[in-house]
């Protein structure tokens, strides 16, 4: 078997409230690999996103390593991690969190920018995604004209205009009605395939939860594979 891409051992997450202790993640231990399509189930409160915004350099674990290829991400420097999320990692959340005062092919630009990509290339590759995407017609389009699922794939196309090596997907289709959220899952998990990545997706959904390859439950800050 190949190297993992991420391994997480012993990760813990505590939070100090009203000087009570908040025991979020106690101690996970996964291996992932490279092509892995895994689903995250379990109640609210039980610590799925606080795992997602962890692998993702997004927050910082209280104990407990997560080595990226080799390399431990604790020990990333600010710009190391920054780089790591530009680069290395594509982010898909609940929310859509564009950038309203910008058009659809700016939003999707950003990531590559950010990066280093010179303007004309980086229009190109966005409009690639966006003709994915099935957006071509809305390329000039802001935020506040788009439906729910069409700035949803707006922020998938700019997550994964990278092609970054991890997906996290964070309840991806929570704020979408049910055809409108399977039509989104079925981009994102198309584009994955296309480029290959990691995708780790947290869902309450019951009909999304069993498609994923690997499948976990996680309860009360410990995660099961089922």
């Amino acid at each position: 078997m190949s190297e993992p891409v991420l391994q997480v051992s012993g990760l813990k997450k505590r939070f100090n409230k009203n000087n009570a202790e908040l025991n979020i993640l106690k101690g996970i231990n996964i291996d992932i690999y490279e092509g892995d399509f895994i689903t995250i189930m379990g109640p609210s409160g039980a610590g799925k996103s606080t795992f997602l915004h962890i692998l993702g350099t997004l927050d910082a674990a209280t104990g407990g390593e997560i080595f990226f290829r080799g390399k431990n991400i604790n020990q990333f420097t600010e710009d190391e991690a920054s780089r790591f999320r530009n680069e290395k990692v594509g982010f898909v959340f609940q929310f859509y969190h564009l950038l309203h005062d910008f058009n659809v092919i700016e939003n999707i630009t950003i990531p590559l920018l950010i990066r280093g990509m010179g303007d004309q290339e980086a229009v190109s590759k966005a409009e690639t995604f966006l003709n994915i995407m099935g957006l071509n017609e809305r390329r000039n389009h802001k935020p506040g004209e788009l439906s729910g699922g069409e700035q949803q794939r707006v922020a998938i196309a700019r997550a994964l205009v990278n092609e970054p090596e991890i997906i996290l997907a964070d309840e991806p289709t929570g704020n979408l009605d049910r055809k409108t959220g399977r039509e989104v899952l079925d981009y994102i998990l198309s584009v994955n395939e296309r480029i290959s990545s990691t995708l780790i997706l947290v869902t309450h959904d019951p009909e999304i939860g069993p498609l994923g390859r690997r499948r976990f439950n996680m309860v009360d800050g410990e995660l099961f594979e089922l």
